[in-house]
């Protein structure tokens, strides 16, 4: 992370340090050690590459604050192969009661949270990257988020598909972590979308 110090404001040098120290965190004693550079060498690339984007593509600290919570929610995801996450057992911690007795669930759900973060949090950052650099207005701002975030979603889940491929069984089940749901993409994909739409509508109403 050379040269953070000399380019980037001090309040993006503390997101990007806290991500780090967050990564460097979930390594500690690695539940699923097989597939942890799989989910953690992406995020551990961005955060090397920081200074150099943000001299090249400033961000304000808004839009990088989105990017560094969505990569935190995945860095801890990714720690817990996802489907493993104990958000259970936190809740029963703090409230006496787990989220799936609460809500009837049946399967580990934060993967689905993780997909609808990406769209909520892509927002920001997309559509000011679209009104700086693209020179669009708020309605083309708009749709170039929706593009990202369906774009995305979809060439992530067709990564997805060619791990199963070239992965052993067991690696591509954890990391991609279906729990059984055949439908498991497109719910993925119809997440990250209506978070995207939920808070591009919030902000059309200011």
């Amino acid at each position: 992370m050379a040269d953070v110090s000399s380019s980037t404001p001090p309040a993006q040098r503390r997101l990007l340090g806290a991500l780090l120290v967050l990564l460097l965190l979930a390594q500690i004693d690695q539940p699923y050690p097989e597939i942890a550079l799989l989910q953690h060498i992406p995020t551990m690339l961005l955060i090397v590459a920081a200074p150099a984007l943000l001299r090249r593509w400033p961000l304000s600290t808004p839009a990088l604050a989105c990017i560094v919570a969505f990569l935190a929610l995945h860095t801890l995801g990714g720690r817990y192969a996802y489907s493993s996450v104990p958000y259970d057992a936190w809740a029963r911690t703090l409230t006496g009661t787990g989220l799936s007795d609460a809500f009837g669930w049946t399967r580990n759900h934060y993967d689905r949270i993780v997909h609808f973060a990406f769209g909520a949090l892509s927002v920001i950052p997309v559509a000011e990257i679209a009104r700086r650099w693209g020179g669009l207005g708020p309605r083309g701002a708009a749709l170039t988020v929706l593009g990202w975030v369906l774009g995305t979603s979809c060439l992530y889940e067709i990564f997805e598909w060619l791990l199963t491929i070239v992965a052993a069984g067991e690696t591509a089940d954890r990391y991609n972590g279906q729990q059984g749901d055949i439908w498991d993409a497109q719910k993925d994909m119809a997440l990250a979308a209506l978070g995207a739409i939920l808070i591009l509508a919030v902000k059309g109403r200011r």
